[in-house]
């Protein structure tokens, strides 16, 4: 790991937590940002200029969960949370007499299309559309658009990630109850206002068959060591596990981890119904994400979990 202040934007979720810890642990300085409960918050945009200026990293995580309705409220939200987060970094290093020598912004491999029939990589991969990939345009959008040429930024395009919390928490519980089986897709009206929104999912892959691309939370942390030390490195990265799974290998992957016997297969008109009373949208679910970390793999990066099981199995502490 290299040395030098970090700069952490978005520091009390889950990621924010971890790598907090982590860097502390490695003995670097560590300055936060957040809402609340961090060393500065987000409306303080002097504090923020002192802090990124003379780093030697940032790391832009900000943003309201995509795991909510989508309503107008919440859709406004997750626009306004990523683009004025990153674009106070972003002027914030414009001004740095001492800029940092790498800024690394989530992105999302949500960006790359429903893909059922070949992996999505950094160089062949091809964007898709709807409400989520255009979050994800804007957000490397406000990434890249300053000229800062003393600073290497970096998109970091995560797949579902999981670690100790996340979304394997609610999983968890419901695989102990028997409810932990392969999500089926299926036909359900789409409104004309969700057409237009561009928040309704269509059918896609049948039986659980939805490919899953996952990383467990470690490997995001070392992937960004990894950057940090590779000065090649720029533009969009892939932060997705070498061999993702389909639905139902994953959830099968869990109730084994569990010992979990019974998971029937939940149908489409179950988990919207599901979906509603949890506030959250079945393409978190549905959406066949099938990404491979090319840029990575041909830079020489190892993963520490490259397949399912063990990850689940430490991310359950089992």
């Amino acid at each position: 790991m290299s040395t030098g202040r970090v700069v952490i934007g978005g520091s009390t979720g889950f990621m924010g937590q971890y790598l907090l810890r982590r860097f502390r642990d490695a003995g670097r300085e560590v300055v936060t940002i957040s809402r609340s409960g961090a060393d500065i918050a987000w409306g303080d945009q002097q504090a923020i200029d002192r802090a990124v200026d003379g780093s030697s990293l940032v790391i832009g995580l900000a943003g309201k969960s995509v795991n909510c309705r989508y309503t107008p409220e919440n859709r406004a939200e997750i626009f306004r949370s990523r683009l004025d987060t990153t674009g106070a970094l972003s002027g914030a290093i414009a001004r740095a007499e001492n800029p940092p020598a790498l800024w690394v912004n989530s992105s999302t491999a949500t960006i790359y299309r429903h893909a059922e029939d070949r992996p999505m990589t950094e160089s062949s991969g091809e964007i898709g559309t709807g409400f989520s990939v255009e979050v994800a345009k804007a957000w490397e959008r406000a990434l890249f658009s300053d000229d800062l040429p003393a600073t290497r930024r970096v998109a970091l395009r995560s797949a579902i990630v999981l670690g100790h919390g996340g979304v394997l928490g609610p999983l968890k519980n419901l695989a102990k109850l028997g409810l932990g089986g392969a999500q089926h897709d299926g036909w359900w009206p789409v409104s004309r206002r969700r057409r237009a929104a561009g928040t309704g999912h269509f059918p896609g892959a049948k039986h659980g068959r939805q490919r899953f691309s996952w990383v467990h939370v470690e490997d995001v942390a070392r992937i960004i060591d990894f950057v940090e030390e590779h000065p090649e490195l720029d533009g969009p990265v892939n932060a997705a596990s070498p061999n993702p799974v389909d639905n139902r290998t994953f959830m099968a992957t869990v109730r084994q981890v569990l010992g979990a016997r019974i998971g029937p297969p939940m149908p489409r008109w179950m988990l919207e119904i599901g979906a509603v009373g949890i506030r959250t949208e079945t393409e978190l679910i549905l959406k066949s994400r099938w990404v491979l970390p090319e840029t990575l793999t041909e830079a020489g990066f190892e993963f520490r979990y490259p397949t399912l099981e063990p990850a689940i199995r430490e991310s359950f502490d089992l």
